[in-house]
């Protein structure tokens, strides 16, 4: 097969975001084309979306409604039904408007005449009239018309979406598309007994869409990157049309879902729908097998590469070594329609905004995290453990060919925890260039941290930081081999804050050995880093441990029993544990969440901020203990 003939197009498939390309077909197609293979991308999440919310696909999803039982309909159908005419006459425009294409039509939305509301609107009735007659106004007042436009769209196609969930096709989500298929299924069987099931009106369109780049692209290799659990079964779905129509087509599968969860992969049947599944960074095991598929490289040469062979999963690992970082190339986003993803607002939490709201350009500064100690991440796993860097020259010229290509100036650095050090000499590099970008990322909030970095990277563009506080207690803290102190991420924080970053903390609850006490005590602290200006938002996650991490692979260390697994010939991930730590009777970790979560969402509004803590967790079958932080001792630590 001659070079000219060879073409690699590469596929996001359903579902990853609405608002931004998922990043991975851009970083490999940049790569690819810099070694001058002839490489192109599409993103059939965001078309599939497309497809389906439109006037004829509101008629297709009437027609499923229409077709069930009236017995068997939900309130979100029933609504649907009641309100098509309202229905199929709003999503053209409200599709335009969150595209940013019709901004006028905000006025209209916003006053609550245009849209027809469904259950999903019911939520407003929670929130507190603030006396302006609206109850939205606390969140967005007289003159935050767009923003409220935009949570009220979104409000919308939540509602559509649990339409086409009840009337259509049952594993429909926005982003964890039939996820529990696959998210650390120890047996194919759930996802090969759902691909056997008659195409829904769902896999229809997406068979369509993707015949229809087959045919555009006519490519000798696919590519399907799977980053989350709720995109594989899209993604075989894919490859079923391919296999079926096009069989001369060969299709690899990797991407973050793979990499982390198909690690001890045996079972021969997902070999039926892609010929290759490949691991860890993509660039090295891609070149070899392009190379194979050419004819200049054996089967036996691959990198990293699960295959079937005489009827078994065969792994092939050849060792070479990886694309050093700084050869990646730069991603492109040729071939993406960057002005058709939908800006929406789900959350009403600033920086959940920012991974729903906008266009950003996903860039990494370094591979890997340059800590790896934390007890809780998969540290064991290449895009952790390996951590390489670029210079600063070389990214600030990815990003100067990227603001060029697409003319879009936001960028999301994805990195586990950006090195300050690297961040240092980019910020340096992008104000001696005058590159005028907003940048927002995940770092740990180290004591390198300072005020003076922080006021370097808010001159350099610089609007939001995200980080893992965790459970804010020195004790777990120091379990979690996080390396920080609460006092010491205060500092960091406030530090940010007063340099006007937008600081949001992640914290977890639930993690091995964590107490009734322990939790009270970390959400005092919590509530003192609001109360003094640290951070200005936050989201408790439940602790899971994964077989990657140090508890999942020591957790006898962490004072815990794993729960032992079934025999694994598919995905393996999430494991259950046992922990003897006393809780008082009656009261869990999830209880506590609930507690948690709502003191939180207070807190970013301003709300409560001086109430005692014990207040959020009343619902408790026992008697809170006080905390024994002091109330004033994060302010002690900012003096």
């Amino acid at each position: 097969m001659t070079a000219a003939a060879f073409r690699v197009l590469s596929l996001i498939p359903p579902m990853t975001q609405l608002n931004t390309p998922y990043p991975s077909t851009a970083y490999l197609t940049g790569f690819l084309r810099s070694r001058g293979i002839d490489a192109v991308q599409e993103d059939l999440a965001l078309a599939l979306v497309l497809r389906l919310f439109t006037p004829a696909g509101m008629e297709s999803l009437r027609g499923c409604a229409l077709a069930q039982p009236e017995a068997q309909r939900t309130a979100s159908v029933h609504s649907f039904l009641d309100q098509f005419e309202a229905y199929r006459a709003t999503i053209g425009p409200v599709i335009a408007y969150l595209q940013g294409r019709d901004s006028t039509l905000a006025y209209r939305i916003a006053a609550r005449g245009l849209l027809p509301e469904g259950p999903r609107f019911s939520a407003l009735d929670n929130y507190v009239d603030d006396g302006s007659g609206d109850p939205l106004g606390w969140a967005f007042g007289a003159l935050g018309v767009q923003d409220k436009a935009r949570h009220l769209c979104t409000l919308y196609l939540n509602d559509l979406s649990d339409v086409i969930r009840d009337a259509a096709d049952e594993r429909f989500e926005f982003v964890r598309y039939a996820e529990s298929l696959a998210s650390s299924q120890p047996s194919f069987d759930p996802l090969a007994n759902a691909l056997a099931a008659p195409p829904t009106l769902v896999d229809q369109l997406l068979h369509d869409l993707t015949l229809a780049a087959l045919h555009r692209h006519q490519p000798t290799l696919v590519l399907l990157s799977v980053p989350f659990p709720g995109a594989m079964y899209a993604a075989l779905r894919i490859a079923q049309t391919i296999k079926a129509q096009h069989p001369h087509i060969r299709i690899g599968l990797g991407g973050g879902f793979v990499n982390t969860e198909l690690r001890e992969l045996k079972d021969p049947r997902v070999f039926d729908f892609v010929d290759y599944v490949t691991l860890d960074a993509g660039e090295r095991p891609v070149l070899s097998l392009i190379e194979h598929l050419r004819g200049a490289r054996g089967k036996q040469r691959l990198q990293r590469t699960f295959l079937r062979e005489n009827g078994e999963v065969k792994y092939v690992n050849l060792a070479e070594p990886d694309v050093p970082f700084e050869d990646v190339g730069t991603p492109t986003w040729d071939g993406l329609p960057i002005d058709r993803y939908l800006s929406l607002l789900d959350m009403l939490n600033p920086m959940h905004r920012l991974w729903s709201d906008g266009r950003w350009n996903k860039l990494t500064v370094a591979h890997g995290c340059y800590w790896k100690k934390c007890s809780f991440c998969d540290v064991s796993l290449d895009y952790i453990g390996r951590y390489e860097t670029a210079t600063a020259a070389t990214l600030a010229d990815r990003i100067e060919k990227i603001v060029h290509e697409t003319g879009q100036t936001g960028f999301h650095f994805v990195d586990e925890a950006a090195p300050p050090k690297a961040l240092k000499a980019l910020a340096e590099e992008l104000i001696r260039r005058d590159l005028q970008i907003s940048w927002w990322g995940n770092i740990r909030f180290e004591k390198t941290f300072t005020p003076e970095l922080s006021e370097l990277l808010a001159q350099s563009g610089c609007i939001a930081m995200s980080g893992g506080l965790e459970v804010a207690s020195d004790r777990l803290l120091a379990l979690m081999k996080k390396g920080v102190s609460v006092e010491q991420v205060a500092r960091v924080t406030k530090g940010f804050t007063d340099a006007g970053i937008l600081v949001h903390a992640y914290l977890m609850y639930g993690f091995p050995t964590q107490t009734l006490q322990d939790t009270v005590d970390a959400l005092e602290y919590v509530r003192q880093l609001f109360e003094n200006g640290c951070i200005q938002s936050g989201f408790f996650h439940r602790f899971s441990c994964t077989v990657h991490s140090p508890v999942g692979m020591d957790p006898a260390a962490y004072g815990v029993e794993l729960v032992p697994l079934p025999e694994v010939t598919f995905a393996k991930n999430d494991i259950g544990f046992t922990d003897p730590t006393p809780m008082p009777p009656g009261v869990d970790h999830d209880m506590l969440g609930q507690g948690l979560r709502k003191a939180i969402y207070n807190y970013m509004h301003g709300l409560c901020v001086d109430d005692d803590v014990r207040r959020w967790f009343e619902h408790l079958p026992c008697q809170v203990p006080r905390p024994t932080v002091k109330r004033g001792k994060i302010a002690r630590a900012l003096a």
